[in-house]
């Protein structure tokens, strides 16, 4: 395989955006007294709410890869921190499910939104071919990379 060649090309700057989100995920965590395994659980979790999926103490440890004791004291840890709260369902009053805390939100905007904002106006600048092209990329990479941890 040739380093060298644009494929490996967009290989290696794709590691290399995956680094500095990590290290942008790390000093945020310290910053607010946060253990980077937080803020996985808190993304997983905003993205749960994001697409509407019900996130239950279950599902998160599946997504973590946590087992339930690691998966309780991980909300326990959340939930003083006033991160996340548990929550009866409401259509099944024997699930709980967990919720992202406004402050969390805010925390989260304030770090990442400068950020965010520049990636979205760099994005601006691509017409609609290359986002789907951009998008159909980063989407088989995704599900390469889940298929990978998942073997």
């Amino acid at each position: 395989m040739n380093d060298q060649s644009p494929v490996m090309e967009l290989v290696h700057l794709l590691r290399a955006v995956t680094v500095e989100f990590d290290l942008l995920g790390a000093e945020f965590a310290a910053r607010h007294g946060l253990h980077p395994t937080d803020v996985r659980a808190l993304i997983h979790l905003l993205d749960a709410a994001r697409e509407d999926t019900p996130a239950t103490p279950g599902w998160l440890g599946r997504q973590m890869r946590l087992n339930s004791a690691g998966t309780t004291a991980l909300i326990d840890r959340l939930e003083r921190l006033e991160l996340v709260r548990r929550t009866k369902d409401t259509t099944d009053r024997r699930r709980v499910l967990l919720k992202v805390e406004e402050k969390a939100t805010e925390l989260g905007w304030s770090f990442f939104g400068p950020v965010i904002a520049e990636v979205v106006a760099v994005a601006e600048g691509f017409d609609t071919s290359e986002l789907k092209t951009v998008r159909s990329f980063l989407t088989a990479v995704l599900r390469t990379t889940q298929q990978a941890r998942s073997t």
